[in-house]
């Protein structure tokens, strides 16, 4: 059960952070105003709080591991909500992140 938390965690914690910055982005770059952007800062600072509630103690490797869900999630991001539509490179480079994330995270370890 804690694993399946821990992925939920880290899917709603990236929804919050790229939703974030994609608010801020749309808001600045694209002009839709300042309300975006406050809407951005809002989802961002609630990412910073849904990490905070990983099962693992270790600062260090919550973030080292959401480095790697960021990267995958901000293809998946951009496909679904922008039309972008990833090369094999980026799909390989997101599957290598992925494997980092679970190695990181969900390896054995000894206590």
């Amino acid at each position: 059960m804690s694993v399946a938390r821990s992925i939920a965690l880290f899917v709603l914690a990236a929804i919050a952070e790229i939703g974030g910055a994609w608010l801020i982005w749309q808001g600045w770059r694209e002009h839709r105003g300042l309300l975006w952007v406050a809407g951005g800062i809002v989802a961002l600072g609630a990412y910073g709080f849904v990490a905070t509630f990983q099962p693992d103690p270790n600062f260090g490797r919550i973030l080292a591991a959401y480095g790697g869900v960021f990267v995958a999630g901000s293809l998946a991001w951009g496909m679904l909500v922008d039309g972008f539509r990833p090369d094999r490179w980026d799909v390989i480079g997101a599957v290598i992140c992925l494997v980092g994330v679970v190695v990181i995270m969900y390896a054995p370890r000894s206590t």
